[in-house]
Formats: C-alpha cells, structure tokens, sequence
C-alpha cells in the first residue's frame, strides 16, 4: 500500500481519478461538440477534465472563434450523456488507498463535476459514506486550475493545504494541487503514476 502517512488529509479527483467515467464524458463531448460545429480533439479534450462544464464551454468558444450559448451546450452535452447510460465503475487502484485510510485521516473529494453528478456516481458506487467532505462545480466561483475547489475541501474537512495529498489524472487538476500549496499524485488510465 502507497505510504500516505506524511499527510494529514488526502483528497481525490473524481473522474478518470476515482470512478471510471472519463470515457463517457468523453463520448458526450464529441456528439455535442458534432452537434455545435466544433472540431473535436480526443486529447485535448481529456486534457479539459475537471474543468466544469461552463466553463469548457467558454474554452471551446474562445478557442474555435464560437459564440454558443454555455448553458444550452452544458444542457445538451448532459443530455448526450444521460442517452449513453452508462453506469460507473471504481478505479480500483485509487479506491484500495481511500479504503486504506478511510477513518485513519480526513479524506475529501474535489471534483468538476456539478454536485448532482457527483452524488449520483458516488452513491452508485458506494463511496458517498467513505468521504468526509465533497466539493463540486456547484459549490465554487473558479473551477480547476484554480486552486478554490482543493483549498475547500481542505477548510471542510480541518487540514491545512500543505499537510494534504491531490490525487488527480489530468494536468489542469495537478496545476490546481500546485496552487493550493499540495503535493499532487497522478493518476492515468487507472493507474498511480509514482516518480522514480
């Protein structure tokens, strides 16, 4: 089991981190990108992970010289998203640690994710009781690579930024970690990506 023990507080990404549901996302970004005229990039996009919704958006309009309304796209990405039912599963690697240290220090939960996706995938999946705070989309000004949604989890849940580990797949959640003062742990196609 990777030692954690340096840490006071550890905190997870949730997509493509904890839950594997990054391919979903991924699918609904590309009908709706069809959908809108914007060109689609696989890679660039998933680069986008942890960036809300809106604020994809605004990224996608400024990039491809677009003015599409954000909050009529995030409708409809979420309704491409919902046609695909899919159900999500655990990122086993990532699940063991937060089971591990589950009620031996204070564990949270920052993701991109609007709040009622969050608790849906975190309810299906059983994690919602392990988590002792959870911070969404929903509940910050700034999404990821601002540092406002780890420096929250962390007030919530007693420990100071830099006693707290991030657990992220996606370069923007690690420029968060790096603002919030926290040392950051990759995480990429499920697995823990240790520096040698």
């Amino acid at each position: 089991m990777l030692s954690l023990t340096k840490y006071q507080g550890i905190i997870f990404d949730m997509d493509g981190t904890l839950i594997d549901s990054m391919g979903a996302h991924l699918q609904a970004w590309e009908l709706t990108c069809q959908a809108f005229g914007y060109p689609f990039d696989y890679d660039y996009m998933y680069g986008l992970g942890g960036v809300p919704t809106l604020a994809t958006v605004d990224i996608l309009n400024e990039k491809f010289g677009l003015s599409h309304n954000a909050d009529e796209i995030a409708q409809q990405k979420h309704q491409f998203w919902l046609g695909l039912n899919q159900q999500p599963e655990i990122i086993t690697e990532t699940v063991d640690i937060l089971n591990y240290y589950h009620g031996k220090m204070p564990i949270g939960v920052g993701t991109g994710a609007d709040r009622e996706h969050a608790i849906d995938h975190l309810t299906h999946t059983g994690l919602i009781d392990k988590i002792d705070a959870l911070v969404t989309a929903s509940d910050v000004r700034h999404g990821k690579p601002h540092p406002e949604t780890f420096l929250t989890v962390a007030k919530q849940i007693g420990i100071q930024p830099n006693h707290c580990v991030v657990f992220e797949d996606t370069q923007i959640g690690y420029q968060a970690a790096a603002a919030a003062g926290m040392d950051c742990i990759l995480v990429k196609n499920g697995k823990i990506q240790l520096k040698t």
